[in-house]
């Protein structure tokens, strides 16, 4: 589910949230404090702010905020008929903000509920958008395979979690890749969880700490001890040396390209489900 922090007048958010009904959940903030602290302490995909509730001393809080959570689209709402409204989409504007939407009209709200739960790049998409293509020719539940890893990997920190999702034996799982030449889906795992910590260090605003519970670490030295293994590096020089893009291609350079034949041949979900075929098995798969 797709988790929308929102700073809105009272009275604007059972309509956001009606509008985001099995779409998106809101998180609501009162003040910049409560952005913040809602930024950091869930895992936000966007940021609706209300023009009718953003005054001008609160701009500063907002230009911060885009400043320090890139990673986080933001998005300027018009719900009522307002003649400051222009004004401050202007303000909004300037402080970094680059999309509005209008829901004064009757399609509006569907337009932010389209907009808001399919962000522009969140980071499932984009690391699947440079994952698949170095899939070709794989078979369907490789594929579903990396989709859920993708997914998932920010809230698995174990192969039986991510086994028991894709329902399969973790024992199974584990002897298929083995038998298939590849790395261990624990492997595979902790560096796309790798992949997750590389793009939320870009947002400044996010603390090593803050990145550590994020992605279910006990602590921030469970988190560091886990880099240094690894990579042989601190939390900082992670953040320094793998900027995301790299951490991606380092992803594909080290995982895929060299298993490239080994994946054409592959099928890491349970066999039983393949003898439905593959569109029964993506079936059931998503249904799970």
């Amino acid at each position: 589910m797709v988790t929308v922090c929102t700073f809105l007048p009272p009275a604007e958010r059972p309509r956001l949230e009606a509008a985001g009904n099995g779409c998106f959940a809101a998180v609501h903030a009162d003040s910049a404090r409560e952005l913040f602290a809602a930024a950091r302490r869930h895992r936000v995909d966007a940021l609706v702010i209300s023009v009718h509730r953003c005054c001008t001393d609160e701009l500063p809080a907002v230009a911060r905020f885009v400043r320090e959570f890139p990673a986080i689209p933001a998005v300027a709402l018009v719900s009522r008929p307002d003649s400051d409204a222009p004004q401050t989409l202007l303000r909004l504007g300037a402080t970094g903000v680059r999309t509005a939407v209008d829901c004064t009209d009757a399609g509006g709200w569907r337009r932010l509920r389209d907009l808001v739960a399919h962000p522009a790049s969140p980071v499932a998409a984009r690391i699947l958008a440079h994952v698949v293509p170095e899939l070709a020719d794989v078979p369907e539940d490789t594929r579903l395979f990396f989709e859920a890893l993708a997914r998932l990997a920010p809230v698995l920190c174990t192969v039986r979690g991510l086994a028991r999702h894709l329902r399969a034996r973790p024992s199974t799982m584990m002897s298929r890749f083995y038998r298939a030449g590849l790395p261990s889906p624990k492997s595979y795992l902790a560096a796309m969880r790798l992949l997750h910590a590389a793009y939320l260090f870009q947002n400044p605003g996010l603390s090593v700490a803050d990145i550590a519970y994020r992605l279910d670490f006990s602590s921030p030295q469970s988190f560091s001890r886990h880099l240094k293994t690894l990579l042989g590096v601190t939390a900082t020089e992670f953040r320094h040396r793998f900027p995301f893009d790299v951490a991606l291609a380092r992803f594909c350079d080290l995982l895929i390209t060299p298993y490239r034949e080994a994946l054409r041949a592959f099928h890491p979900l349970n066999a039983g489900m393949w003898d439905q075929g593959p569109t029964a098995a993506a079936a059931a798969f998503r249904a799970g």
